[in-house]
Order: structure tokens, then C-alpha cells, then sequence
């Protein structure tokens, strides 16, 4: 949620996050620091049932997906490429596989990998003109 929080204070909108763990590696978490750090009030939750969440601070919103109960995305597809192009809106998603044809080449891809001790590591694949994202992180 930490690291979450301190990309989420340097998001300026149009940035879009692919988000990969497996179940309870910490996506939504992950999520819960960006919308915090972007000065979002919302409790976030993850949208499992809901497919999707949005939430809003002062500036941005925030647009959370997650994909992981549909076989197929359907209409919920035409959204996600709506929100994609919103400059004022960040937009997450968990469990991007059914939707790869839709998310942009310029994302931030985020692996979430967890060990035995139940300790995280995070592996971020990104074009630069994401860079401005990382360099508060020490």
C-alpha cells in the first residue's frame, strides 16, 4: 500500500496500471495506495464482484477493474478503452489477461510476486515517459 501511495502522489492522469499477482498477492492493496496517495477519500474494495470500482480525489479519478470472474469482457471492454483515454482519469487493472487487446502499449505493467515469509517484491515494466512515476522512490 506504501509504494502504492507514493506512484499514486506523482499520477498526473492518463497512466494506466496492469496489475499481476496471484490471488491475495496484493493488487488491490497496491490500488488502495494509489487511489490514497492520488487524495482519494473512497474506501477501496476489491471490485471482484463488481468488475469495477471508480473513485475520485480533488484532480483524478480513479478507475479499478478486475476481470478475474469473466470468461469474456464484453461490453465491460468498450468502458475500459472509454477510460483509457480520459486525460483527468488513472485507470488499474487486475487480471488484464481477457482484456490485452484493449490496454494501451504505453502502460505500467506491475508483477507482484510473494515469497515464503509472505514478503512482496514488485517488478515495474514501463516506457519512460513513465519515469516521472519512480523517481520519489527510494
Amino acid at each position: 500500500m506504501s509504494l502504492g501511495e507514493k506512484i499514486g502522489q506523482a499520477c498526473k492522469g492518463g497512466e494506466v496500471f496492469e496489475l499481476r499477482s496471484d490471488l491475495g498477492g496484493g493488487k488491490t492493496a497496491f490500488v488502495r495506495g494509489l487511489a490514497t496517495g492520488m487524495g482519494a477519500i473512497d474506501d477501496v474494495s476489491s471490485p471482484s464482484f463488481t468488475i469495477n470500482n471508480t473513485y475520485t480525489s480533488p484532480h483524478l479519478t480513479l478507475e479499478h477493474f478486475d476481470f478475474y470472474r469473466l470468461d469474456q469482457a464484453g461490453i465491460l471492454a468498450d468502458q475500459l478503452q472509454e477510460d483509457i483515454f480520459h486525460k483527468d482519469t488513472v485507470v488499474a487493472v487486475e487480471w488484464g489477461d481477457i482484456v490485452s487487446g484493449v490496454l494501451p502499449d504505453a502502460k505500467v505493467s506491475v508483477e507482484i510476486s510473494v515469497d515464503q515469509n509472505d514478503s512482496r517484491t514488485f517488478s515495474f515494466l514501463y516506457q519512460a515517459k513513465f519515469q516521472y512515476l519512480f523517481e520519489k522512490l527510494s
